[in-house]
């Protein structure tokens, strides 16, 4: 599994944000209501990055030889949640930050200010998510072998005792 890029995800992120701008455009164009935040959706992006976070961090332990065991299933969870995290991240800040383009443009319509304050307000906690998933990718990252190691494997040395 190759690791998740940043240019990726900013790519993601913009092609999101142009998306949801076009069609909430065309939504309040024709007289309907934008979508609104609810205040809840931050918390649980900022608990999920934790979560994500402390996962990861045990498994840096482990590599970095801190802690004795570790379930070499738990580690590859992280690593795919850690990935999971990253996209889900940069799409959901394309979504909160296409209704905060789309609420900006309409800032005399009463509470339309309050709600790109909340929609802004979610897209830096997807931020957070998308970067906590990608320091996660580098925590579960495996160094590779020694030139070494590897060629003992390839070739072992012929056992003394066999002749």
């Amino acid at each position: 599994m190759h690791r998740t890029r940043w240019k990726t995800l900013l790519l993601i992120a913009a092609t999101g944000s142009a998306v949801t701008w076009i069609v909430l455009r065309a939504i309040s164009g024709r007289g309907g209501m934008l979508p609104s935040v609810p205040g809840l959706v931050v918390a649980v992006e900022v608990l999920i990055a934790a979560v994500v976070f402390s996962m990861g961090w045990a498994v840096r332990q482990f590599l970095r030889g801190k802690r004795p065991t570790l379930d070499p299933i738990r580690a590859a969870r992280t690593a795919v949640l850690a990935k999971a995290s990253c996209y889900t991240g940069a799409l959901l800040a394309g979504w909160y930050g296409g209704q905060v383009l789309t609420l900006v443009g309409d800032l005399s319509v009463p509470g339309n200010g309050g709600r790109a304050v909340a929609a802004g307000v979610a897209a830096g906690g997807a931020v957070v998510l998308a970067v906590v998933g990608l320091v996660v990718e580098w925590f579960c990252r495996v160094p590779p072998p020694e030139e070494g190691a590897e060629a003992a494997r390839e070739h072992p040395a012929p056992d003394p005792s066999a002749t």
